[in-house]
C-alpha cells in the first residue's frame, strides 16, 4: 500500500476550538481519523501528524523523501514565510513524490498577508477552502496521480 504522510503545521492541534467559524468544529483527532479512513478507501496507508515546531515539520518532510512517502501538507502559518519548509517541500517533489498543499479555509479570501504561499510554487498542487473535505480531495489527488482509476471515493 502506498504511504502518505498528512502533515499539519502550527495551531492545527487546536482544531475544533480555535476559530470554529473559520476552521470548523472537527477536532484534529477527528480529522486524522477521517484521513486514515479516506486513505484506506483509496488504497493509501495514511499517517497523520501535527506539530507547532518548524524544525520537526522539516524533519518529517526529509523523512518523506528518504522513505518514498507522498505528502499532504497543511503548513498553516508556515505557508506564508517559511523558506525552510519550502525548500524541504522542493526536495519531496524533486524526488518524484506527490506533495499536495492543503488548507481548510481559502487563504486568498482572507487577510492580505495570507494571500502568498511560498509552498505553492514547489507543490504538485493545492486544495483550499473546503474545510475538512480539503484533505479528502487532497488524498484523492494523490491517488489520482499514482493511479487514475483509484481516485474516486
Amino acid at each position: 500500500m502506498t504511504r502518505v504522510l498528512v502533515l499539519n503545521g502550527p495551531n492545527l492541534g487546536r482544531l475544533g476550538s480555535r476559530e470554529p467559524e473559520v476552521y470548523g468544529t472537527t477536532t484534529h483527532a477527528g480529522l486524522a481519523e477521517r484521513c486514515r479512513s479516506d486513505g484506506e478507501r483509496l488504497g493509501l496507508d495514511v499517517e497523520v501528524r501535527q506539530t507547532d515546531d518548524e524544525a520537526q515539520l522539516v524533519g518529517w518532510l526529509h523523512e518523506a523523501v528518504d522513505t518514498g512517502a507522498h505528502v499532504v501538507l497543511n503548513p498553516a502559518a508556515f505557508t506564508h514565510y517559511s523558506y525552510a519548509t519550502r525548500d524541504a517541500c522542493a526536495q519531496v517533489t524533486g524526488a518524484g513524490l506527490v506533495l499536495v498543499e492543503v488548507h481548510l479555509s481559502n487563504p486568498a479570501a482572507r487577510e492580505e498577508f495570507r494571500h502568498t504561499s511560498v509552498i505553492a510554487g514547489v507543490a504538485t498542487g493545492t486544495v483550499a477552502g473546503f474545510g475538512a473535505d480539503s484533505y479528502r480531495l487532497a488524498l484523492q489527488a494523490v491517488a489520482a496521480r499514482l493511479d487514475p482509476a483509484a481516485s474516486s471515493l
